[in-house]
């Protein structure tokens, strides 16, 4: 699970907000990974992963994505828990 401080106006960045489209929030990018790279290498992963939270302009670390890469490529769930500040 992780753990991730954003600012309130930040937050369609992450997750959309259902008011339009927002094809670059963060967590389509991850549910769309998730779709297609399911039993891949974590390494192969990662980069995609950086660039949609660099898209989104959010400060995951190298360790938050290495383990929602790796949920990825098992198939497993992730958890993620947002502070808005």
């Amino acid at each position: 699970m992780g753990h991730i401080r954003i600012e309130r106006e930040a937050l369609g960045r992450l997750l959309p907000d259902g008011h339009g489209p927002h094809p670059s929030s963060y967590q389509q990018a991850f549910n769309d990974l998730a779709g297609t790279h399911r039993g891949r290498p974590v390494g192969e992963i990662l980069p995609a992963l950086r660039e949609a939270a660099d898209r989104a302009l959010l400060g995951f670390t190298a360790a938050d994505l290495r383990e929602q890469a790796a949920a990825i490529s098992a198939g497993e769930p992730y958890e993620l828990r947002v502070t808005l500040t």
